[in-house]
């Protein structure tokens, strides 16, 4: 399986090995496989009786196919231990009759990161071997809350690898910034910028685009690579837990082999649902994909009209790591959809006007697959409280969007089908917003909410959580988006 650019037409040449290393095409495209591997009815049978280990070894070896599969047992078997994902990897959990909540937070950072980026380091450390390279590996990271807390987590103390990951200074939860302000290991490093999401994502990419620096880096030993989801080996993990929840819908009798089911991800930057898509196509019985979005609802404009505009207003919601305004992965879509020319041609529309239009027939195959829903901060807070009162369920603020999203999608089509909702976050994340949801009440402070929440609803708090506030702050830079690339440098001495 060879690997190339979502803008170019030029043949696959590229190893699994070397695109994980490299993180970002060369002509600032992102890295997609030349064909999608099949996968059987009857495999998907067999990975029932399975563990999560090896349902993601077993889907990981169709598309890293340097990779053999003896390397990749071991790497997630180390990487889904008990140990970090206490309760297990990826469990499916019942809402309510149709809807099943596919929580991926269970693991180190208590987000849905973890699944990927506990796995990542390890298919990094072998890609250097694999590639022969001498340097160090140096990863920088822009998030809007999870990523980065699960990245610094993931690759702390990784041998030949440094990281530093920047955040906007006012677009992230206290909790969220108190987990990457506390991060421990020799070889991290954290920033907060004056800016939004985009601004730090934006900043990554120049700096990653910016020939002079990697020089510079190059003689200091160092290379850029990513750990967003740009990099090809932290969405390919993603592919394995929609795998696993149907697994989980046949063992538990929910679906019948063959039977198809929904999804519906809350999803700023596209990559999670993509994932999605993709095991779609190697042949997951996935009916119809709802994209959810928060206030910030560029994805639904999309998906209803054609038309991607970031020309708009931004706003900073409780639900902070969907607060996105350029969707990285939908670029992939557009690849499969469109082709390379045309996604070419739309990329360079976004630089240049921040705004693209598809044609008609190219959104009409796009919506043969997926919807959009956006929910307002209203619409998040009603949700929690109801889901939590009727059902026995606590949502954090993602999930929230994303349930008020199917039930839209439901209420809408009529569409009856089994609906698993992505839970990208233990409620705890955001334990002030969900607190005043359920209650109607004001927490103290962020940090106290994690205690009223728990004793409010007799919960437990997860074990990346607890004792939060008693961690020693190891970083508190902050930096304007032009002072970016000074920092780098700076760390890398």
């Amino acid at each position: 399986m060879f690997y190339k650019s979502t803008r170019s037409n030029q043949k696959a040449t590229e190893t699994a090995a070397q695109v994980i290393k490299q993180g970002l095409a060369s002509d600032g495209g992102l890295f997609v496989p030349e064909s999608i591997p099949t996968l059987t009815m009857e495999e998907i049978q067999a990975l029932c009786k399975e563990s999560y280990p090896v349902r993601a070894a077993t889907v990981l070896s169709k598309f890293l196919t340097d990779y053999t599969y003896e390397e990749l047992l071991e790497d997630c078997t180390k990487a889904y231990a008990e140990t970090s994902f206490v309760g297990g990897a990826a469990p499916l959990v019942n809402i309510h009759d149709q809807f099943y909540s596919l929580e991926l937070w269970h693991g180190p950072t208590a987000a849905f990161k973890d699944m990927a980026l506990q796995i990542m380091p390890r298919l990094l450390s072998r890609a250097l071997v694999k590639t022969g390279e001498e340097r160090t590996a140096l990863i920088l990271v822009a998030t809007s809350g999870d990523t980065g807390k699960a990245a610094l987590e993931g690759y702390k103390d990784v041998d030949r690898v440094k990281i530093m990951v920047f955040y906007p200074v006012d677009g992230v939860s206290r909790v969220q910034k108190l987990q990457m302000a506390t991060q421990t290991g020799e070889n991290v490093n954290v920033c907060a910028i004056r800016g939004n999401f985009d601004d730090a994502q934006n900043g990554v990419k120049e700096i990653f685009g910016d020939s002079k620096m990697a020089s510079k880096l190059n003689e200091q030993g160092y290379f850029f690579s990513s750990a967003n989801s740009i990099n090809w080996g932290r969405l390919a993990p993603q592919i394995v837990y929609y795998v696993s929840a149907y697994c989980d819908l046949l063992t538990g009798g929910k679906c019948k082999p063959g039977d198809t089911f929904n999804v519906c991800v809350p999803t700023g930057n596209f990559g999670n649902i993509f994932a999605a898509y993709l095991a779609k196509q190697m042949g997951l019985p996935i009916g119809h994909m709802v994209c959810a979005s928060n206030t910030n609802n560029i994805l639904t404009d999309f998906l209803r009209t054609g038309t991607y505009d970031r020309n708009r207003d931004f706003y900073m919601t409780m639900s902070p790591s969907m607060d996105i305004l350029i969707s990285s992965n939908l670029e992939r879509l557009l690849y499969f959809t469109a082709g390379s020319e045309k996604t070419a041609a739309y990329m360079d529309a976004l630089k240049k006007q921040g705004c693209y239009s598809v044609e008609p027939e190219i959104l009409a195959e796009i919506r043969k697959n997926f919807s959009g829903y956006f929910t307002d901060e209203a619409e998040t807070a009603k949700t929690i409280r109801e889901t939590y009162q009727s059902y026995g369920y606590l949502a954090d603020t993602h999930t929230a969007v994303a349930i008020h999203a199917a039930e839209e999608y439901v209420r809408e089509t009529g569409d009856a089908r089994p609906m698993v909702i992505d839970s990208t976050a233990s409620p705890y994340k955001f334990a002030n917003d969900v607190y005043r949801a359920v209650t109607e009440k004001t927490a103290h402070s962020e940090l106290e909410a994690l205690d009223q929440l728990s004793a409010e609803t007799n919960t437990e708090i997860p074990y990346p959580l607890a004792g939060l506030a008693k961690r020693k702050v190891n970083f508190d830079s902050v930096v304007d988006r032009e002072q970016m690339a000074a920092a780098v440098l700076d760390y890398v001495g």
